[in-house]
């Protein structure tokens, strides 16, 4: 402070420079007192027992800058008087923080106060598969195997369809399975639970399976609601590769979860699950009852690449873009590829006005430099994607994927 005397100020900046020094700071609280600035030597003795909160020196300190006489030494120890921190957190209560922030948790590692309505649901969203961009064989196939049963009842009963499982989409990186998993949330007007590995796997043993069950039950409160299972290779990994007993007893709670998909107690409870690596998921999930229905979401095609793009683009300064020529530059690009042609896009012409000093548009040139550098990161999936259709397409589950590497000369 500007007022202080000489030596105060000097002691200041020696604590500010090493505020872990505790003799230091005591020093400069017993000055502080001494001159009768008994509210600053009590912050200085408080952030000194946070340093070392067992010092006698600092307690006695802050006990007579406080007002309350010193304990005597000839007084013996089960007479003194204890150091009140109830009165001192009270003295200092805006200067140094609380010593307890969080309620104790119990000895298996759960939180008392968490339970099933823990999980965030979201509401039902606006998205509809209308705002998903092309893709209209999904669509076409989502409608088909999932949608239309649901909105026609009456139908769904003369035809005897049934509603038994769920629906795993599947793919390379970035294409968009998550937004096309909410757009079906959107359809049905339900609420949408979206959950990856980190909402369910727990140091503790039992607590995954706990943790998964207790996002079903959340479900079935909010239905009608989409369980949206992220990363399922990572959730319902194959058992017979797993070592560790908890995580096969995971993939066995969720298997027992998705067996009640068409008891009463599940109605208006949908599940979707996405994953890069179907092949690496336990076999008994994708049996008929729960996940039976599976479809292949692929890198966006024209009408969804033009989408994409008009949608990275439409708040950015553009000038004489040519969509169709940029939708013919990007063939193979996923989603997340398409975002990243328009962000280095706009990073060429923003160093190219910082360099020059004049701002310009973001322009098609720009835009082709940009996507003739992005590699398609798709690429790498399809190459380990063609050896499981070549060689482990047992019972045809990857005809889709046959059918569309033929047709792109890959196989």
């Amino acid at each position: 402070m500007p007022d202080d005397p000489p030596l105060i100020q000097s002691l200041r900046t020696a604590v500010a420079a090493a505020p872990a020094d505790v003799p230091l700071r005591l020093h400069l609280a017993q000055l502080l007192l001494d001159a009768g600035r008994s509210d600053e030597a009590v912050t200085e003795a408080a952030v000194a027992l946070q340093h070392a909160p067992g010092d006698t020196q600092a307690r006695e300190l802050m006990v007579r800058a406080m007002g309350a006489p010193a304990p005597s030494p000839a007084q013996p120890p089960a007479q003194r008087r204890g150091f009140d921190w109830q009165a001192a957190e009270q003295q200092v209560g805006d200067v140094v923080p609380p010593r307890f922030v969080e309620a104790p948790v119990r000895a298996d590692g759960q939180d008392d106060s968490a339970g099933a309505d823990a999980w965030d649901v979201e509401a039902p969203g606006e998205v509809r598969l209308d705002d998903v961009g092309g893709m209209r064989d999904v669509k076409d196939r989502l409608e088909a195997a999932f949608l239309a049963p649901l909105r026609n009842p009456e139908l769904r009963k003369l035809y005897g369809k049934s509603l038994r499982g769920g629906l795993l989409l599947y793919g390379p990186p970035g294409c968009g399975k998550t937004f096309i998993a909410r757009a079906v949330a959107g359809e049905l007007g339900a609420a949408f639970l979206s959950v990856s590995v980190n909402d369910v796997l727990d140091m503790w043993i039992g607590n995954s399976e706990r943790n998964m069950h207790e996002i079903f039950e959340t479900a079935r409160r909010q239905a009608p609601c989409v369980v949206f299972l992220d990363e399922l290779d990572a959730l319902g990994a194959k058992r017979s590769r797993t070592a560790h007993s908890g995580m096969r007893n995971t993939v066995n709670q969720l298997l027992t979860e998705l067996d009640g998909i068409e008891s009463a107690a599940n109605e208006g409870v949908f599940v979707l699950a996405a994953t890069n690596v179907p092949w690496d998921v336990d076999n008994a999930l994708r049996r008929p009852g729960r996940l039976d229905r599976t479809i292949l979401v692929l890198p966006p095609d024209g009408p969804a690449r033009e989408t994409i793009l008009r949608y990275h683009l439409r708040d950015r300064p553009i000038e004489n873009v040519d969509l169709g020529k940029l939708v013919k530059s990007t063939e193979g690009l996923s989603g997340a590829d398409l975002a990243h042609v328009c962000e280095a896009a706009a990073e060429r012409a923003l160093l190219d006005s910082a360099r020059t000093g004049t701002v310009r548009l973001i322009n098609m040139k720009d835009l082709l430099a940009a996507a003739k550098d992005v590699v398609p990161s798709a690429e790498p999936w399809f190459t380990s994607a063609r050896n499981v259709a070549m060689f482990a397409n047992e019972g045809g589950m990857y005809d889709d994927l046959v059918a569309y590497l033929k047709k792109r000369r890959k196989l």
